[in-house]
């Protein structure tokens, strides 16, 4: 083992360990400037990113800081901490480890500034705001490596812009810096590459051992799923059989408050006590800590968690993950499949449990991808200028600056690298002045040039300001949750705010798995109490609903062309074979649209495979153009396979509703005027520091900030049309909330070719549409009996 001193050779035998070829190749190439390793969860990556630092610092003291670690998550910072600590410990190495996030008390943060510690965890938005401070250069100095662990995670959302924006700030103070990313779940290691790299310098791909096939299966249970909705609850008996079996299970969900009601169900089908946590991001961290301290204990059998649990974190004794609802993306669930049997070589075991009807087949879809190794992405594109804005505002924090080095700067980052001077020059116009229709204005005047050529902050204070608002994740407005006490009591989380404005006292609802009593709002907590006595409102959680990777609507299309489906349960293959008597099933590259009368209105079922926003706007979009037809469409309803459209009169020709020219046209009306632009300016402008949420008095709350930007976003776009935040805008508009390159990539695949079926009744794939939300406005004591009957009269109606 060259390189490795003699001292971690012997620590690696008296653990029972041999290095692995992965970990020895990241120290023969310690001198790269820039590595991804992409191995196996379990495979050692993280041992693997940190021994080139361990070894360099054991064999030549260092002043200050010499590796920073960027995590996505901060439990897994804290996680890393725990499980780097135990070599530093055992081999007696003098090395100084700490962690920097948004829980990390202020006195530990300013004693970091002036003596860091050699080896610093921290989060992209925690780096950021350390770039923006005037002794960053100091703090920086010594600065050898940057490890950022699960890359992938990053790769996708605007975190991962702001984070290479604020390494390629520290390659300007640190030329020699070394740059490695670690991941388990790559779709294009090129992509990521490319990412991480300081462009156009090459970035070199250590591929590992991938390590045995996981063992993954669908649960069985003894009752079907239900036709629609995504609780699961059929399923909780044959969890809970599943728990008892394993040591500990991780419940994985795709929301919160699905997490809430799963959890909620199973405690009350818990009749044997099993230890049972729930863990998610709107949880209080006190919470939080003590379901992982529990976890870490083995002293939990299973946990209901979301995307919180999802990334890295490594107990060692979760032995089965279950994912409730179709994953929506196969990078996903490879990702939270790696959590069970947390060990190289090891196959990690795994149950899907579909909470409907059609999530068999997705999840069917899931399997087959897993199985083949074929992981699934969008691409991105560019990155967003609205970070771009936010980082001249970072850098002009830490002192005056010059356009021309901060232009290559930024042009270094991959993402960026085909960022025009054109559109900087038009970033920096904002930064300083607002803009043409703002620039009157005296608090958007915040840069100023010098005779030197250098910008620099019109008002040093304003520093303080930017400081505050340093970061990319627009979170919903959110109220804290506590018990009600004299003084305040337990904090519980928090809930969004506009669920909040729909209680009144007496209201209960779901928060940490327990049922707590709407108190009353008391200066801006919400007070509760548990003294709950009846059925819970579902508290509305911050986070997005997934929508379904394009790869995988393929493979499920792939999947009805099969002759018969035997490793389908019977229930949903006699289903899709009926459908193909009756109808046909969704072709490959062409569009099946179905028509018929029911409940005295006539219905239009379009099967897009567009994912959830894409087949919104798309039902948007088409009542709009059939209103112009005059074909009175009265609402639609829509899923990640489809959007069904209800109306007075039945549509004959739908071919020229689906022409991209006329889609593009009503997109560019529709969004003109409507909530989603005022939705996606005030996030962008948030983040280009145009709206401050955070002041040194307070921080402004949802109503507040909403007033603001909408206001700015009526001024700009009658006064200053082509203002740089509008065409951020709708650029962000159109890649996110609407989701419109769905729906393009939707009438490419079809490129005319449509399949419209008029039936006499409903078809079989499309009867479950008729019960999503929304659909059957039935409220009381009697819904779920009301509904089950809806349910059977439908399916009957439809040959089930």
């Amino acid at each position: 083992m060259p390189c490795l001193p003699q001292h971690f050779r012997d620590w690696f035998a008296a653990k029972g360990w041999t290095i692995h070829p992965h970990q020895q190749q990241m120290l023969d190439r310690a001198e790269a400037p820039a590595l991804l390793l992409i191995a196996p969860t379990g495979g050692g990556k993280t041992l693997a990113g940190f021994l080139p630092t361990l070894v360099d610092l054991a064999q030549a003291p260092h002043d200050g800081l010499h590796t920073l670690y960027i995590s996505p998550l901060k439990a897994l910072a804290a996680d890393i901490k725990r499980n780097l600590t135990t070599p530093v410990t055992e081999m007696g190495l003098p090395i100084r480890i700490e962690d920097r996030t948004g829980d990390t008390p202020a006195s530990r943060k300013k004693r970091q500034r002036a003596d860091p510690p050699h080896i610093l965890l921290t989060t992209p938005e925690s780096l950021a705001l350390l770039t923006s401070y005037s002794d960053a250069p100091r703090m920086f100095k010594g600065l050898k490596r940057v490890v950022v662990d699960e890359i992938h995670a990053l790769a996708e959302s605007k975190r991962g812009d702001q984070l290479m924006l604020a390494l390629s700030r520290l390659q300007q103070l640190c030329p020699d810096l070394r740059r490695v990313g670690l991941s388990a779940t790559v779709e294009d290691p090129d992509a990521i590459a490319h990412g991480l790299a300081r462009h156009p310098d090459p970035c070199e791909i250590l591929m590992a051992n991938p390590g045995p096939p996981p063992d993954i299966a669908m649960l069985t249970t003894d009752t079907p799923p239900p036709w629609s909705g995504g609780g699961a609850a059929y399923a909780i008996p044959a969890v809970l059989d599943q728990i008892r079996q394993h040591t500990t299970t991780l419940i994985f969900h795709n929301t919160r408050a699905q997490a809430e009601i799963f959890f909620h169900n199973l405690w009350l089908a818990n009749e044997d006590s099993l230890p049972v946590g729930i863990h998610h991001g709107s949880l209080d961290r006190l919470q939080r800590d003590r379901v992982e301290a529990a976890m870490v204990r083995g002293d939990l059998r299973a946990i209901v968690c979301t995307g919180s649990l999802d990334l890295g974190i490594d107990w060692g004794s979760v032995d089965l993950v279950i994912q409730i609802g179709a994953p929506k993306n196969v990078k996903r669930l490879v990702q939270r499949i790696g959590r069970a049997n947390h060990r190289y070589n090891a196959p990690s075991k795994a149950l899907l449990v579909p909470a409907n009807q059609f999530e068999v087949v997705e999840c069917m879809a899931a399997l087959d991808a897993v199985r083949m190794g074929t992981l699934d992405g969008e691409a991105r594109g560019p990155g967003p200028r609205d970070v771009v804005c936010q980082h001249i505002l970072i850098t002009a924090a830490a002192g005056p600056f010059d356009a021309d080095a901060l232009f290559q700067e930024i042009t270094s980052v991959g993402a960026y690298a085909t960022l025009t001077r054109a559109e900087f020059n038009a970033c920096l116009e904002f930064c300083a002045t607002g803009g043409y229709a703002l620039r009157a204005y005296d608090q958007w005047q915040r840069l100023h040039q010098r005779p030197d050529g250098q910008w620099h902050l019109r008002d040093p204070r304003s520093a303080r300001v930017i400081r505050m608002n340093i970061g990319t994740i627009q979170d919903t407005d959110t109220l804290k949750v506590r018990l009600k006490r004299n003084r305040g009591g337990k904090p519980l989380g928090e809930i969004e705010e506009s669920f909040a404005a729909t209680l009144t006292p007496g209201d209960t609802f779901l928060i940490g798995g327990q049922i707590v009593r709407y108190e009353g709002l008391r200066e801006m907590t919400v007070e509760v109490s548990r003294n709950a006595a009846k059925k819970p409102k579902i508290a509305t959680f911050m986070g997005t609903k997934f929508a379904t990777s394009t790869q995988l609507c393929a493979r499920v299309i792939d999947i009805f062309q099969r002759d018969s489906w035997p490793e389908l349960p019977a229930h949903t293959a006699q289903w899709l074979t009926l459908q193909r008597e009756v109808s046909q099933l969704p072709k490959p590259g062409r569009l099946l649209i179905e028509s018929f009368a029911h409940d005295g209105r006539e219905q239009t079922v379009v099967y897009g495979f567009a994912g959830r926003n894409g087949q919104q706007t798309l039902g948007l979009l088409l009542t709009k153009r059939m209103e112009e037809m005059g074909l009175n469409p009265m609402g639609f309803v829509a899923t990640d396979y489809a959007t069904l459209i209800w109306g007075l009169d039945r549509l004959e020709a739908p071919g020229p509703l689906f022409d991209l020219a006329t889609l593009q046209d009503g997109l560019d009306t529709w969004l003109a005027g409507n909530a989603v632009m005022k939705r996606t300016f005030r996030a962008s402008a948030t983040i280009a520091g145009l709206i401050q949420r955070n002041t040194p008095s307070a921080r402004k709350n949802g109503r507040q900030a909403t007033f603001s930007s909408d206001i700015l976003y009526d001024t700009l776009h009658k006064y200053d049309p082509d203002h740089l935040l509008l065409d951020i805008t709708r650029q962000e508009a159109l890649r996110g909330l609407v989701d419109f390159g769905r729906i393009e990539e939707m009438a490419r695949r079809i490129n005319g070719r449509i399949d419209h079926v008029t039936l006499k009744r409903v078809s079989p794939l499309a009867a479950p549409m008729l019960l999503e939300a929304g659909r059957v406005p039935v409220k009381g004591a009697a819904e779920e009996k009301l509904l089950a009957q809806e349910a059977a009269r439908l399916m009957q109606d439809a040959g089930l």
